[in-house]
């Protein structure tokens, strides 16, 4: 189920695609370059895809994902992540039925799952997650269970909408595409934030949570920066930022993609249609619209008109 070398996607157009897929395989290619992939042949594989020039087989031994009940799991395939080095050795992973797992398409993971498992698989780009590369590595190392608030949430909720999404109408689809995009970047957020303030006991441990709760609640802060961090929680900057370099990401980058999820978030609410981008930038602490353009841009692949209007359309052709 890759673009590269053989295509089971096919064309570029939305709709379900059989050409080139393994017998028992589904595939859907959404608006927005989010596509779908339902698969219950056996042996399991997660569709992956080669970067340019790579060599035929990863240089490190894949990882392995074990399950020993059958039922139905759910993965996230984040493209764009090439290239990053390996934080630790590959270890194996136990799944359970309504697990939603991330991995790196470049380097899928090798599945021992019994027959009777059926996968439903999300690919779609880092970027449009509001991703870092340096994220990918902390978001592959865990996947979020159905025990978790967010798994109880957006397990079923995903599962559902694999299954609509290959009937359903083009307008419809598109409404569920940009949903469910916008739901997966909230996941993939609040994941990593959970990964920070769940690690192995120690003393760092609580401070770091208590400093993301501080930085949430002050998003719309112009003023908030390393500095006011640090002086609140009564550390020095370069402890603070020692802290997240630990978590394999900084203080600036953080406080940008929770700003710029805020913003993405308020830009599809019917209820802050009259706000223009220059508002809702400057309510989410960006001083510059302009800077904050060519962020939104950079992040999601499309201008913050776009991305309203994309949202505003799937509203008005769901009503139809």
């Amino acid at each position: 189920m890759s673009r590269t070398g053989t295509s089971l996607i096919g064309r570029r157009t939305a709709g379900t695609s059989t050409a080139g897929t393994s017998p028992g395989s589904r595939v859907r290619r959404m608006p927005m370059g989010l596509d779908i992939v339902i698969r219950d042949a056996v042996p399991a594989r997660l569709p992956g895809e080669r970067p340019p020039g790579a060599p035929p087989a990863p240089a490190a031994g894949p990882r392995r994902l074990i399950a020993r009940q059958g039922g139905e799991y759910l993965f996230v395939g984040l493209r764009g992540a090439a290239g990053l080095p390996a934080r630790q050795p590959a270890t194996d992973m136990v799944l359970g039925p309504g697990d939603i797992c991330f991995y790196d398409v470049h380097q899928p993971p090798v599945l021992d799952f019994p027959r009777h498992a059926r996968l439903k698989v999300f690919l779609l780009s880092r970027q449009l997650l509001g991703l870092a590369r340096s994220d990918v590595p902390r978001l592959t190392h865990a996947p979020v269970t159905p025990t978790s608030r967010l798994g109880a949430l957006l397990s079923p909720f995903l599962s559902d909408f694999a299954d609509t999404a290959a009937v359903a109408r083009s307008a419809v689809g598109d409404m569920l595409a940009w949903n469910a995009v916008s739901l997966l970047s909230t996941l993939a957020g609040e994941h990593l934030a959970d990964q920070a303030r769940g690690r192995e006991p120690d003393t760092r441990a609580p401070l770091m949570s208590d400093i993301l709760d501080f930085i949430d609640l002050r998003l719309s802060d112009t003023g908030l920066s390393p500095k006011t961090i640090a002086r609140a929680h009564h550390i020095s900057v370069r402890y603070l930022h020692k802290l997240f370099r630990e978590e394999g990401m900084t203080v600036g980058r953080l406080i940008q993609r929770r700003r710029l999820a805020e913003c993405r978030r308020v830009l599809t609410l019917r209820s802050a249609e009259n706000m223009t981008i220059a508002a809702v930038a400057h309510h989410w602490g960006f001083a510059s619209p302009t800077h904050f353009s060519r962020v939104f841009r950079d992040t999601y692949g499309m201008s913050p008109s776009e991305w309203r209007e994309l949202a505003g359309r799937g509203d008005r052709e769901a009503g139809e």
